[in-house]
């Protein structure tokens, strides 16, 4: 291998930009590719949004070295930012140092990658060739570069799940997409007058679900019409709801505790246990239709939705390399054990480097929040300790590469009581690990007992009532 071909980096996000921060202390080759027109565009999608983590937890030991290098003052550090912020205040100034400004191609869509003059079937000497990738500018102009390594940090934003409970769009989503909005709407913002005096349906189990319902309510106290109705697929408000004050994070403790007053005001109509199949046009709003325990049911109609169930990767422009993907969430398939919510549910990820990064691929590494594929509660922290092991690893620094050390802040949902966490009973006593039920994991957390069965909501009464009787 040419070692004097750089490592290209997919991506101007944080994650790509403090990789490249990584390599450039190291001496290494460089290059930036990033689709849009400016670096981080998937993060000025939600500008609007406020992070859990403080600052410090925000930013990437190398690239606060650059930036104080040249002249850069840190925001407080124990202040909350909005995404805008990270962009405005850490991002930019970065992304203009003498050091990453003449590395960063904007405008350069990766399309392609593979290795030269060699498709997936070609094992041998894989390692000795370079990668060849195809650029695509806006223009639909196409250019190849080498690169002798790859490390991927895309994101997954552009890739939003859909409605279908099955994984694919359900019947009838394409035609309605111009009332639905995939992620986290800008509601106390530019995105005001779409959804003021609306009914509108938030579909997702997640934490950013939480953020469109609390915007949505304030939006109601001023404009009283407007209407709203929470779905979730799984039949617990628990993971979501969070470990409260037990949360090593206090601003996602305590997004999961204004949700919870929500609910308990009864400000909202909730389903759960709601898997969407099929959208119809009902009189002047959208009707949905999906399996419950109790068997199909349609809620609706609704003016607009927002699905924020999620993302998931996109290896589209990789299927020429050699990937090896866990087969449930897409990491790989040394990482998926480790972040596979069926498994676990607190939260909480054991430290991981380029060692649980790498792919059969020699070389390519996929960092940030693609790396955990489909899997929820990535942090910046986990991808700027990847990004740094990663970059050890391809300087030659092993000891370094292998001494992974990153400590993630606890979500306090497996240590808090079933009381706490989902009051009125919301768990198995079975006590299972369970993606959509973290407080079943620690039997010893339960107060009481509850039995197992199809999940009801009756607001007037309870918002977490298991259906039947012991």
């Amino acid at each position: 291998m040419d070692k004097t071909l750089p490592i290209a980096i997919i991506g101007a996000g944080p994650i790509g930009l403090a990789a490249a921060s990584h390599l450039i202390l190291r001496g290494q080759e460089v290059r930036v590719l990033e689709a849009a027109d400016q670096i981080a565009p998937n993060l000025r999608d939600w500008g609007h949004v406020r992070l859990f983590s403080i600052w410090e937890q925000c930013v990437d030991e190398a690239a606060v070295e650059l930036l104080k290098k040249n002249g850069w003052v840190s925001p407080p550090a124990s202040a909350l930012p909005v995404g805008q912020d990270l962009v405005e205040h850490y991002l930019e100034p970065l992304a203009a140092t003498p050091e990453l400004a003449p590395i960063i191609e904007t405008n350069a869509s990766v399309v392609r990658i593979s290795r030269l003059g060699r498709d997936r079937m070609k094992s041998r000497d894989r390692e000795a060739t370079p990668f060849i990738i195809t650029l695509r500018d806006k223009a639909g102009n196409e250019r190849e570069v080498l690169a002798r390594a790859v490390i991927d940090t895309s994101g997954t934003w552009q890739n939003p799940n859909p409605l279908g409970a099955n994984g694919w769009p359900a019947v009838g989503e394409s035609a309605f997409r111009d009332r639905i909005s995939y992620g986290i709407p800008d509601v106390s913002g530019a995105d005001r007058e779409v959804y003021s005096g609306m009914r509108t349906l938030v579909m997702g189990g997640g934490h950013s679900a939480a953020n469109a319902l609390l915007d949505l309510a304030l939006l109601a106290e001023d404009e009283p019409a407007t209407a709203l109705t929470w779905a979730v697929r799984g039949n617990s408000l628990a993971k979501v709801f969070g470990g409260g004050a037990s949360d090593q994070l206090p601003a996602r403790g305590q997004l999961g505790d204004r949700l919870r007053a929500l609910v308990e005001d009864k400000r909202l109509t909730i389903q759960l246990s709601f898997a969407a199949q099929r959208l119809k046009m009902n009189g002047n709003g959208v009707l949905i239709e999906g399996i419950t325990p109790e068997g199909i049911r349609r809620i609706g109609p609704f003016d607009r939705i927002v699905a924020a169930t999620g993302q998931r990767p996109d290896f589209s422009f990789a299927r020429e390399l050699q990937l090896d993907l866990h087969p449930v969430v897409e990491s790989t398939r040394a990482l998926g054990p480790l972040i596979d919510p069926n498994e676990h549910s607190c939260g909480t990820v054991p430290a991981h480097g380029w060692r649980e990064l790498v792919h059969t691929e020699p070389g390519y590494f996929v960092a940030g929040i693609k790396s955990y594929g489909r899997a929820p509660t990535f942090l910046l922290l986990t991808g700027y300790e990847q990004v740094r092991s990663i970059s050890a690893h391809l300087a030659g620094d092993h000891a370094a590469a292998d001494d992974v050390r990153l400590v993630l802040p606890e979500t306090g949902v497996c240590n808090a009581t079933l009381d706490q966490v989902a009051p009125g009973g919301a768990c198995c006593t079975g006590a299972e690990p369970n993606a959509e039920e973290p407080c079943c994991e620690r039997p010893a957390a339960r107060k009481g007992t509850t039995c197992c069965g199809p999940a009801k909501v009756d607001v007037a009464k309870t918002i977490l009532e298991k259906a039947g009787s012991c």
